[in-house]
């Protein structure tokens, strides 16, 4: 009698065989890691630490980047104003400056105000009392607005650097064009580091499992004397690196945020002092993900390399 389609007895189809030795190997490879848990622990904690680095580093520039990024909103230019201009004619410049396209507001600030603030901040006010006359210009405060690329800002300065009773005109934003200069090169060196550091994790992951091959040699060449696939000598020794890996980035993830958590409170503690409420802000969930991946992929990718070229050279005798 035939068997129906649903019969329990019928052969199971190639594809599930597959995936059935694809599950024995993922959970076998698993058993062999925590029967050596001390040089498994161990290799997992070197390429936790090795992954750890640049993950911390992404983390600084992330903080950095959105600390920029507030402090673009306190971008502004400064126009001295000549001294021959009265007060009444700089106070309409500025309200003509402001009603400019690409501007967001502006500040007059009189001759008698900009001493006013600076014998308060400077604390020199006997030696400002010895003057006969008010050193200080007038000054309007631009705040260009901030989603306007920089070249449009330099070119709204340079025009209004040009108006009539101007004297001369600063843009208060070389500092954070050097803050980014400075960040780009540093992102630059990160991703050499990171570069570097993911060529160690292949050499410590494809060292392990070097030794794990060595160790096991004596069986390797019985399964290719019975005639056993190289797609089935072989995965075991993937899924050793896939589960080097993933403790890896596990392991780099929670050293991560054990770092992040013991900074946390001196760093609100610091943007306190600032009259600002900034926090650390970590990976995130997409980053957290992706330093796992990285973990996975590189102890793959470690491992494939080294079985690929140690089991070529295992032969049965």
């Amino acid at each position: 009698m035939a068997r129906g389609r649903g019969d329990p007895g019928r052969a199971p189809s190639a594809p599930r065989r597959l995936a059935r030795q694809h599950a024995r190997d993922l959970v076998d490879s698993l058993g062999r890691l925590y029967r050596a848990p001390l040089s498994s622990l161990l290799t997992a904690a070197v390429i936790g630490i090795t992954l750890v680095l640049p993950a911390a580093l992404h983390v600084v520039f992330k903080n950095l980047d959105a600390l920029s990024y507030r402090w673009e909103g306190t971008v502004q230019a400064s126009l001295f104003l000549a001294e021959d201009l009265d007060e009444r004619d700089g106070r309409r410049l500025a309200e003509r400056i402001a009603a400019r396209e690409g501007v967001a507001g502006t500040e007059f600030v009189s001759r008698a105000e900009a001493l006013a603030e600076f014998r308060e901040l400077s604390g020199l006010g006997p030696a400002l009392d010895a003057l006969e006359d008010n050193p200080l210009p007038a000054v309007i405060v631009v705040r260009p607005e901030t989603d306007r690329p920089a070249a449009d800002i330099d070119a709204l300065v340079d025009t209004l650097a040009a108006e009539p009773g101007v004297a001369r005109a600063q843009l208060d934003q070389a500092w954070l064009r050097r803050l980014y200069a400075i960040l780009d090169v540093a992102e630059r060196g990160v991703t050499l580091l990171a570069a570097l550091l993911a060529l160690a994790v292949l050499f410590i992951v494809g060292n392990t499992i070097r030794l794990d091959i060595e160790n096991r040699r004596a069986e390797i060449e019985v399964m290719k004397l019975v005639g056993a696939p190289d797609d089935f000598i072989r995965r075991p020794f993937l899924y050793s690196g896939f589960w080097y890996g993933l403790a890896g980035g596990l392991l780099a993830w929670l050293l991560l945020g054990i770092c992040l958590l013991a900074l946390a409170g001196p760093v609100r503690e610091l943007a306190g002092l600032y009259g600002s409420d900034a926090g650390l802000q970590g990976l995130g969930l997409r980053g957290s993900l992706w330093l796992i991946a990285a973990g996975v992929a590189l102890g793959w990718l470690g491992s494939a390399a080294t079985v690929a070229r140690r089991l070529r050279a295992i032969e049965p005798e």
